[in-house]
């Protein structure tokens, strides 16, 4: 990532790189074309789609130059190795999983850009002088499997391999079966020595954890609508939302719809829908990033003639800076907390996920602001509130995000889109940020 070095012959001129988008988009096209039967793109961890997707892009990633390998868990890498002597390489791409009738771009827009980029840098400028590879990491969404960012997880340490026998899909396969069937690592030893605590050598002599990695760049869809309402064609994420998610149980007292009074009353969905009024009103009040939201709410007896008696309500709040995060849902469970008690309610929280904010490197959003200017494209710096493989790079070395306008806002649905030309002006600013690590 040296910016002192003399550019090498042939360098880029061109303030906007002229680089092969239709090569790009019929990639994404037969990326798609890998699905389970349904609306839109299925194509779940360790099924007969995940393993036609990841050989198609190891066929394709050969045929155009670069070395590619498959590690233990099924993340697939195209290398492009640099002209100076280092252990350190460049990493870009995304993930091919999909959640269950999800859209063509979400994950596959990222690799099928990185491999784009490559091959086009590859032709144009020849070897880089620091090594570039594209990742296609195997999973990201826990559609299959109870666990997120597997493929991620993986290569930064996330996981110790435990997992192959903790897990298992709503069938009943454990996660180690499933990978065993597509001739991965999670065989029987594997799955041994795991149960043994990991005590053999099997996970530890063949982990796919990394530690070559000099930066992370990844490019996505935003799944958002900012982008859009906004008019720019690029967003140079800042920070990846850090999460709190909570399971809220409120106790009544269930009775007689005619016979009960109202001042005597201790109804849980009335306490509880005054919580979240309350939760609407803090949010709103704490301003963006700031977002909350209960997603889902379950009323017991749920009968129309009986005042409820317990009520539980899901809570997800999140925001890009931690004490922030943490004072807001301090402050909203204590309130919680004082309007159960003046109405005679009981209050019981569950804490289910939490998740540290992770910010993006501020050098690299540096440099994509600027390649934004010099191509002459809108962009905006923001906050992810959606999770994402560069999460997990972020702790570890300097991690990037790019991010395209999704139509609508949509995503993980059928109708998720992003323009041609949006794709491209995304693919532009990847491919010049990849030539400024690589190249100069």
């Amino acid at each position: 990532m040296a910016a002192d070095q003399a550019q090498p012959a042939g360098a880029m001129k061109s303030p906007v790189p002229q680089v092969p988008a239709g090569e790009m988009l019929k990639l994404l096209d037969e990326l798609a074309a890998y699905s389970a039967p349904g609306p839109g793109v299925t194509r779940l961890l360790y099924t007969p789609e995940w393993q036609g997707v990841q050989q198609f892009l190891q066929e394709r990633m050969a045929g155009l130059g670069l070395e590619v390998r498959m590690d233990q868990v099924g993340n697939v890498y195209g290398t492009l190795a640099g002209s100076q002597v280092s252990d350190k390489v460049i990493l870009t791409g995304s993930h091919i999983d999909t959640v269950v009738n999800g859209g063509r771009y979400d994950g596959a827009y990222g690799v099928a850009a990185a491999v784009t980029a490559l091959h086009y840098l590859l032709e144009t400028f020849g070897p880089p002088l620091r090594t570039l590879e594209v990742v296609s990491f195997c999973e990201e969404e826990g559609s299959r499997f109870p666990l997120t960012f597997w493929g991620s997880g993986n290569v930064t340490g996330l996981y110790n391999g435990k997992e192959c026998i903790d897990c298992a899909d709503a069938d009943g396969i454990t996660l180690g079966a499933a990978m065993a069937a597509c001739g991965l690592a999670g065989d029987e030893g594997l799955a041994a020595e795991a149960a043994a605590g990991l005590e053999g050598s099997f996970w530890r002599n063949n982990s796919p954890v990394r530690s070559d990695i000099a930066a992370y760049v990844e490019l996505h869809i935003e799944q958002g609508i900012i982008l859009e309402r906004m008019s720019r064609r690029i967003g140079v994420v800042q920070a990846i939302a850090g999460q709190r998610r909570y399971l809220v149980k409120v106790g009544g007292t269930a009775n007689h719809a005619g016979t009960t009074p109202m001042g005597l009353r201790q109804d849980a969905l009335a306490g509880s829908a005054e919580m979240l009024l309350a939760l609407e009103r803090s949010a709103l009040a704490a301003g963006d990033p700031l977002v909350a939201t209960t997603g889902r709410l379950e009323v017991y007896p749920g009968t129309s003639n009986v005042i409820p008696g317990e009520v539980q309500f899901t809570l997800d709040i999140r925001h890009s800076e931690a004490g922030v995060l943490e004072r807001f849902c301090g402050a909203v469970l204590a309130e919680f907390a004082e309007l159960g008690h003046r109405r005679g309610l009981t209050l019981e929280v569950q804490p289910l996920l939490e998740t540290a904010p992770a910010h993006m490197d501020q050098e690299l959003r540096a440099a994509l602001e600027e390649i934004c200017l010099r191509q002459e494209k809108p962009y905006l710096s923001m906050v992810s509130g959606a999770g994402h493989d560069a999460q997990l790079f972020a702790p570890r070395c300097p991690a990037a995000m790019i991010f395209v306008p999704s139509r609508g806002g949509i995503s993980h649905s059928p109708w998720e889109y992003t323009s041609p030309e949006d794709l491209t002006a995304g693919l532009e600013v990847l491919t010049a940020i990849l030539y400024r690590l690589a190249y100069e």
